[in-house]
């Protein structure tokens, strides 16, 4: 069971890093390099990013992430592990929340976006501001849960 739960351990400090490394992609280059387009080409930008984003290797990870830390979790206490606890319950917590920010916030504002006919000038202004602030509160908790499960692994004994 020790094998499991480190396996478990490893696979969600891996799909954290590939989460908390998209959004902060989003934050750093994504989202500047548009904030520098014009209001067509943001808005049709973001309506194409958003429609191609959903797919296999994304939710895997940007759900993976949290269940597998979950499950890690779990496993800490079937497993013998000694150490890395409190660690493990932040990670886990912090992606989580990431989840719940991103399917509360970002993505209903994204489904706006798809389906709203305003003029692109008007969809921009509604959309950019706080979008781009919650990308921020999702990179900071998933970078967060990351760091967490790191500090697991390397916390952890057994």
């Amino acid at each position: 069971m020790v094998i499991v739960s480190k396996a478990v351990l490893v696979a969600a400090v891996v799909a954290a890093g590939l989460i908390a490394g998209l959004f902060y992609a989003y934050t750093v280059s994504v989202m500047p390099g548009l904030a520098q387009a014009d209001d067509h080409t943001f808005v049709t930008a973001m309506r194409r990013i958003n429609d191609v984003i959903v797919n296999g290797w994304f939710m895997l990870s940007f759900l993976g992430a949290p269940l597998l830390a979950v499950a890690a979790v779990v496993l800490h206490f079937t497993s013998g592990a000694r150490g890395g606890l409190p660690w493990l319950v932040a990670g886990a917590v912090l992606l989580v929340a990431m989840v719940i920010v991103t399917g509360a916030i970002n993505v209903p504002m994204n489904n706006a976006l798809a389906v709203d006919t305003a003029d692109f000038a008007a969809l921009r202004a509604r959309f950019e501001e706080p979008w781009v602030r919650w990308n921020t509160v999702r990179t900071v908790a998933s970078a967060a849960g990351f760091g967490c499960l790191v500090g697991a692994l390397v916390t952890r004994s057994a």
